[in-house]
């Protein structure tokens, strides 16, 4: 039997190809991979916060990207401020169900973690997230933009949360539409 190891890395610029193939693979048509694209060209993106899962031949198996996201009042006031978006999240289907996604996701959390990030936001299935420690945002006083049960609608407060921000998240411009 063969062993292949696989790590974790932040993206870098040529990693671009690499990773929308992954996301063109474990999704049925283009908008994640086109998301992802528009992200990069956005004042949203945070480069250090794109990680990449790679096997021991460096080839790209999988991505979590985080996204700058604001919530609450758009002038920073009682209760708003910066948190981030998770999304998307894809690996490539040979490589599904092998622990790539929890492994990617992982790493992109502690990335933010280690820059002083307070709060992470994700529209997902609560079982999947909830391994992670996300919880229903309604209990931080965050609201979600999407009409989703509430449990879908999710945050993860990092070691540097104090309670804030709290209020509705805007997504950046990118993710309108998707």
């Amino acid at each position: 039997m063969q062993v292949t190891q696989v790590t974790t890395r932040v993206e870098s610029p040529q990693d671009a190809p690499a990773t929308r193939r992954v996301h063109m693979a474990a999704f049925p048509g283009p908008d994640e991979a086109d998301l992802v694209d528009a992200l990069r060209r956005d004042p949203a993106w945070l480069p250090g916060l794109s990680v990449v899962a790679v096997d021991e031949g460096g080839l790209v198996i999988g991505h979590a990207l985080l996204t700058r996201l604001r919530v609450g009042d758009g002038g920073g006031g009682a209760g708003g401020g910066d948190a981030l978006a998770l999304a998307p999240v894809a690996v490539a289907p040979e490589w599904q169900r092998k622990g790539i996604g929890e492994l990617v996701v992982r790493a992109a959390l502690s990335a933010a973690e280690e820059v002083g990030e307070k709060l992470v936001v994700v529209l997902g299935d609560p079982d999947y997230y909830g391994r992670f420690g996300f919880t229903p945002a309604g209990r931080h006083e965050v609201t979600g933009p999407f009409e989703v049960p509430d449990a879908y609608f999710q945050v993860l407060p990092l070691a540097a949360y104090d309670g804030g921000p709290r209020g509705l998240c805007r997504y950046p411009e990118p993710f309108v539409g998707v």
